[in-house]
């Protein structure tokens, strides 16, 4: 298999605004450590030689460094501040990627997400350009259409996940465009330039926290 040079841009600029919490939901306790401990963890296990670039507003930075504290053995991680939007919170991050190297970009809230899927997606990556992680709908579905609504087929849609995990040669030049608010995730900035993106199979606990509820199932599933 071709190596090539691993980077993970984790994004990590939420408020705790929905978990009704006055500390940011990336610093919340999961099970005795950091959600963000959780998930550098991940990235820090899947490569021995992943460099991990922590994006995340400035304010936090001080945060960022007792998260980095709890580990024995300190892994590669850049601190670089966030943006405005996702958009240019990950183009900051971009700046700290080379050439030849295959770019995970995750969300900093999914500590679940597993070295074996961070390894899938760097995989597919290498053989298609791209990978991103998806999931079933399991859900029924309907679209709003003013007063009107119709039952559509949930074969037809899947959840989204992160890592999403592209060649840098791909993800860079995207990254250039200029900044469109229909730019709702990595993918959607690739497909502007023309590239297909390549799915693959995501994981139920890969999810991402943003409410009370989903520290509960988190602690839960790391229980297991």
């Amino acid at each position: 298999m071709e190596q090539r040079n691993k980077v993970a841009i984790i994004v990590a600029g939420g408020s705790g605004s929905r978990m009704q919490s006055a500390i940011p939901k990336q610093f919340l306790d999961l099970a005795g450590k950091p959600v963000l401990y959780h998930t550098i963890a991940a990235f820090a296990a899947s490569f021995k030689d992943m460099r991990i670039v922590l994006v995340l507003p400035e304010a936090h930075f001080h945060m960022a460094e007792e998260v980095l504290a709890h580990f024995e053995e300190k892994p590669d991680v850049t601190l670089v501040k966030g943006g405005e939007t996702r958009f240019h919170s990950v183009k900051n991050g971009l700046r700290q990627v080379g050439d030849h190297a295959v770019v995970f970009v995750h969300d900093g809230v999914r500590p679940l997400v597993s070295t074996t899927l961070i390894r899938t997606c760097y995989e597919a990556a290498l053989s298609h350009g791209s990978a991103i992680p998806v999931i079933d709908m399991k859900d029924s579905l309907r679209e709003i259409d003013g007063e009107k609504n119709k039952a559509v087929d949930r074969e037809r849609y899947k959840i989204i996940q992160t890592p999403q995990t592209f060649l840098s040669e791909i993800l860079l030049p995207a990254f250039d465009l200029p900044y469109d608010a229909l730019f709702t995730d990595e993918a959607t900035v690739a497909e502007r330039l023309g590239h297909a993106v390549h799915l693959v199979p995501g994981e139920e606990a890969n999810i991402k926290i943003t409410k009370p509820l989903d520290l509960v199932i988190a602690k839960a599933l790391l229980e297991e």
